[in-house]
């Protein structure tokens, strides 16, 4: 349990760091985690989410159009992320999903079903030193 904790603390706080313009919100329910993330200007084209290992990588990029017969004086609205968020240890990454809806990503990571109580099979008379290898 400390574990999913120290873990959980290191999600939040690693969302926490994002660069300024990046907005994240971070939810549970007993059966997943939702993580929200605010990413204006990008398109499932320019946006890669994978998992690897015990962490979420995110890449985005946003596209953006220079009016034509212009040209930059001063930009102030890029947005390129690429971060890893360590995962708790409960997420099953393979059943993941996702969506990106005007410019706001929402990832699904279920969470897998654990049971604080495992019940150990005990056999009798098969075991090492048992009466049946004499």
């Amino acid at each position: 349990m400390a574990l999913l904790r120290h873990t959980m603390s290191a999600l939040s706080n690693a969302l926490g760091d994002l660069p300024d313009p990046v907005f994240a919100d971070l939810y549970e329910s007993e059966t997943a985690y939702l993580i929200v993330i605010d990413l204006p200007g990008v398109s499932s084209e320019t946006l890669d989410v994978r998992t690897e290992g015990t962490h979420l990588h995110i890449e985005a990029r946003r596209e953006k159009n220079l009016p034509m017969d212009f040209r930059y004086l001063r930009e102030d609205r890029p947005l390129f992320l690429d971060t890893d968020l360590p995962l708790p240890p409960t997420v099953v990454a393979s059943e993941a999903d996702g969506s990106l809806d005007h410019g706001t990503l929402t990832l699904r990571l279920p969470k897998r079903e654990s049971t604080d109580e495992t019940t150990i099979p005990i056999t009798t008379g098969e075991g090492p030193g048992s009466a049946a290898e004499t």
